[in-house]
């Protein structure tokens, strides 16, 4: 069902995210550093999306979950795709940033 949830950049319930942020998951901010700049989730680390390649090393040493945002969920999908591919299996999409930081607040 996982794939199902990939394919429209949605968790389910948002169950998984919920959950990898229990297990001290780490937020990555997809967006700009302009965009991130003018809002963001707390403790976010911004990493836009045309880094991630350069940047996997630096997310695998996290050696935690890992949750993406971004404007509205797309990039998530991508950056899943390659982080995935690069061996990093706890990835999540956390879609867009605001609703992101609303699940978290609601902790």
């Amino acid at each position: 069902m996982r794939w199902l949830s990939d394919l429209f950049g949605l968790v389910s319930g948002n169950t998984a995210v919920r959950q990898a942020l229990q297990e001290g998951g780490v937020v990555i901010d997809l967006r700009t550093a302009y965009e991130f700049d003018q809002g963001h989730v707390p403790r976010a680390l911004n990493i836009p999306i045309d880094r991630i390649r350069v940047n996997i090393g630096r997310i695998r040493d996290l050696r935690k979950p890992v949750i993406l945002c971004c404007n509205a969920g797309v990039h998530c999908r991508e950056a899943a795709e390659i982080l995935r591919s690069a061996g990093i299996t706890q990835v999540y999409n956390g879609g867009d940033w605001e609703s992101l930081w609303r699940i978290i607040k609601e902790r």
